[in-house]
């Protein structure tokens, strides 16, 4: 597990994290970029950051790739939202017209929590007077913090993505590590949807599997969710095996293997899957976006990591699990290596079994 000061907040229900100082109206109408472009798992991490913000006076715009748009627009902490061509699919004009916008949006102030080259570039040609962001070894391309006007240090002690980015904030004037607020679009549209397949479905309060994760090294392997959704069939727990783009093939896979005992979820947008983990009973998932989103609607987890450190990346609900197995490069942080490739094979079907039975209250069930 990963402790954390304080438990995730809902967008169906939000609350503030009384934890935190911060100083109403310090941003008194600043217009504050916010670059995080990429990927969803980190842009539902930078979430907390738009909140402190906008309950501090800043008007927040979000510069942010397609993927990611979804959570970012409409959001009700983010004052506009400015669409950054990914690389692929190339769109001609695509980067002209985001500068455009940015310059049109007259920011002050542009806070760079990706640490690239890509996102110093978009905080400077935003033409923001202050560019700020951490330094040297805190960020993953280190040379790219000659682009800003501000670097700073990583506070000691400091460990979870969420309080690192949040850390940075202290060059605002503003204390807010150990804030948990994720504010999202509103999806109540989506989540009548999510409620018409799952009736279609005949299903429940299932538990979510995530079989995918970008990295093939992060992946638990489809026979073994297989197997994991008939045990739980056995205890008449139904499962629901959801996917992302490119990922339906593996989701079948993991129907196939566990003889019927899962159903394959329908497909889903990013707000419709925020519907249907808040009305999952539970998630099982490696470090992906998915996972990271379900924590953000308060769905209980059971979280699989292997190259990946939990202690920066995993839930923050000390009441989630984490099944760690660390290869001998721990952590390399490579999407492919020799030494970590499957090492999530390791963790068994029986202690993943006992670890959802234990976090949705059914420990001592026979």
């Amino acid at each position: 597990m990963v402790p954390v000061s304080s438990s995730p907040t809902t967008p169906e229900a939000p609350r503030g994290d009384s934890g935190s100082a911060l100083a109403a109206g310090v941003g008194a109408g600043e217009r504050l970029l916010l670059v995080r472009l990429s990927a969803i798992g980190d842009i539902v991490h930078t979430l907390p950051v738009a909140a402190a913000l906008a309950a501090a006076g800043f008007e927040v715009v979000w510069a942010v790739q397609p993927a990611g748009r979804p959570l970012v627009a409409g959001n009700p902490a983010v004052a506009a939202c400015v669409t950054i061509p990914a690389r692929s699919p190339f769109v001609p004009g695509a980067i002209s017209r985001a500068v455009a916008e940015l310059r049109a949006a007259r920011i002050d102030i542009a806070l760079d929590l990706q640490g690239l080259w890509k996102s110093s570039f978009w905080a400077r040609v935003s033409g923001a007077r202050r560019r700020i962001g951490f330094g040297g070894s805190a960020r993953r391309e280190p040379l790219s913090s000659l682009m800003l006007t501000e670097r700073h240090a990583l506070p000691p002690g400091v460990t979870h993505v969420i309080d690192k980015n949040l850390a940075l904030l202290a060059a605002l004037g503003l204390s807010a590590v150990g804030r948990r607020e994720f504010p999202l679009p509103p999806f109540e549209r989506e989540a009548s949807r999510v409620d018409r397949e799952l009736a279609a479905l005949a299903v429940e309060r299932p538990i979510l599997f995530h079989p995918g994760g970008g990295w093939s090294s992060k992946l638990w392997p489809a026979e073994q969710y297989g197997e994991l959704a008939r045990r739980l069939a056995r205890r008449r727990i139904p499962t629901l095996v959801c996917w992302g783009p490119g990922e339906e093939a593996l989701a079948h896979r993991v129907v196939t293997a566990s003889g019927g005992a899962a159903i394959a979820s329908f497909p889903a947008s990013l707000l419709e899957f925020a519907a249907l983990a808040r009305r999952a009973r539970a998630i099982v998932a490696a470090d992906t976006g998915p996972l990271h989103l379900a924590c953000a609607v308060g769905t209980p987890a059971v979280a699989l990591f292997g190259p990946t450190d939990p202690a920066r990346n995993g839930p923050w609900n000390p009441a989630d699990i984490v099944l760690a197995r660390r290869p001998a490069c721990f952590p390399c942080h490579r999407r492919e290596c020799a030494t970590h490739r499957g090492i999530l094979h390791e963790i068994p079907v029986a202690e993943v079994e006992q670890a959802l039975l234990a976090r949705i209250g059914l420990a001592d069930a026979g």
